[in-house]
């Protein structure tokens, strides 16, 4: 059990990242701005570059991974990750931050998709849930360790556009901090074993029989080296076609995956990780307040996914899910109350009221709760584990590839939205989202909990 959570603590760590990054552009909208002579949708594009290249990294690392291993991906991710963060913080033009952050978004995408997948194919059936929720725990605590690191860089310049240290902006530093955790990812990589899964798939029978004796003791690695084994017979190699069935354009199970891919998205969570310090500043609060508002959020966040743990092995995940998607839509309504029931000043600012104020900030931490002893984690526990051993690699690939381009036009359209639309239209898109997915879960997902990997099938 303790080898096992240290490699969940390792294969995280590309959750981590993802969440680090998500929050350091929180408290970079004005410097972005600035240094660049940026637009409201050229702000979007930028923001949301790196959302391009998680779907190039989550559609190519999949697939790659059945190639090479997952745990050689991720080396190469975590290389590009560290690449990406030192360039981003040193860019001299829009064109060059861009490419960079397209560079580390390849490295997220491929993280994201390939860290649940090999936690769920190291850990026992049993605790599987919860192990591969630490990986939205360590998402969330990414957003907020760079929520406070941002708070404090832009309290030492005096503000995030200010000089802080060598010659550079607050805000550039927000972004060269991601390189420690990028680094300490790389190096931790090298003491984790490969998926024996992954083994099994090409033919390293011996080598896989070794890694699952360390995992599950010598007795258990001999009956799983056999279930492996015989859940790959008479199977061709893993290719990207296999998402596909006679007569079909994609199996129904991929459906389900896509369902929660896209509609993880569509309820707009991310607006509040990449946009929450500029939310806030629109609805009235300064940039001090916006900044301990999303380190609020991210400490509650941490808080719920810790409930997802006690509760994904127990409950299961599909009443979770339901669970989440009524509370986020109820409380997404609150806010679009909230935003249509406020005022303009002259310059055509939201200003909220101290009750509505309030009512905001406790419906947004509501809102946060809900997604994230929900949909945050469980959408990664499933995809993880919901496919069948054949076709895990190229499922993951299709749905790691809708989530990171949903999770695009959710970043790319936000600015947008908010200026031409207002907030209320905006998060009434979101609060619509919710309410659907309740329906699509109830209807199309299967639950997964207590079920071996060689169990589910296609």
């Amino acid at each position: 059990m303790g080898f096992i959570a240290a490699i969940v603590s390792v294969a995280t760590i590309g959750g981590l990242l993802f969440g680090y990054d998500s929050g350091a552009v929180n408290g970079t909208q004005e410097g972005l701005t600035t240094a660049f002579g940026l637009s409201e949708g050229g702000l979007g594009f930028t923001v949301g570059s790196l959302l391009i290249g998680c779907f190039i990294g989550a559609f190519s690392a999949a697939t790659l991974a059945d190639s090479i291993g997952r745990r050689n991906v991720l080396r190469l991710a975590a290389l590009l990750f560290l690449i990406g963060a030192l360039i981003q913080g040193f860019a001299a033009n829009q064109l060059v931050f861009v490419l960079a952050r397209i560079a580390g978004g390849i490295s997220v995408g491929a993280a994201s998709v390939l860290s649940p997948a090999y936690i769920s194919e190291v850990a026992p059936a049993h605790i599987r849930g919860r192990m591969t929720t630490v990986q939205q725990i360590m998402i969330i605590t990414g957003l907020t360790t760079a929520f406070v690191v941002n708070y404090f860089l832009a309290q030492a310049a005096g503000a995030s556009t200010n000089i802080w240290w060598l010659g550079l902006e607050a805000w550039r530093w927000m972004y060269l901090m991601q390189a420690v955790p990028a680094a300490v990812f790389l190096v931790a990589l090298f003491f984790i074993p490969e998926s024996p899964r992954f083994l099994v798939a090409k033919g390293r029978h011996d080598h896989a029989s070794t890694v699952l004796t360390r995992l599950f003791g010598e007795t258990v690695a001999k009956a799983k080296l056999v279930e492996i084994q015989n859940s790959f017979a008479g199977q061709q190699a893993p290719k990207l076609s296999d998402v596909r069935a006679p007569g079909t354009f994609l199996r129904p199970i991929v459906w389900a995956g896509l369902v929660l891919a896209v509609f993880q998205q569509l309820v707009g969570i991310n607006v509040i990780f990449y946009y929450g310090s500029t939310l806030w500043q629109l609805a009235g609060f300064t940039e001090d307040q916006s900044l301990l508002i999303n380190i609020v959020s991210g400490f509650v966040s941490i808080a719920a996914c810790f409930l997802t743990i006690a509760l994904v092995d127990r409950i299961g995940r599909k009443p979770l899910l339901l669970i989440g998607s009524a509370g986020m839509t109820v409380t997404l309504f609150m806010l679009v109350y909230v935003f249509s029931n406020g005022t303009l000043d002259a310059a055509g600012q939201l200003q909220l009221s101290s009750n509505l104020g309030t009512t905001a900030l406790i419906a947004a931490n509501l809102y946060v709760i809900f997604f994230n002893i929900s949909w945050g984690p469980i959408m990664w526990v499933m995809l993880g584990e919901m496919f069948p051993n054949q076709i895990r690699g190229s499922a993951l690939a299709v749905c790691g590839f809708a989530q990171w381009f949903s999770n695009y036009l959710i970043a790319q359209s936000f600015p947008i939205m908010a200026s031409a639309l207002g907030l209320a239209a905006s998060y009434s898109f979101y609060a619509v989202c919710a309410l659907l997915s309740f329906f699509l879960v109830k209807r199309f997902i299967k639950e997964t909990k207590g079920k071996e990997l060689e169990e589910m099938q296609g």
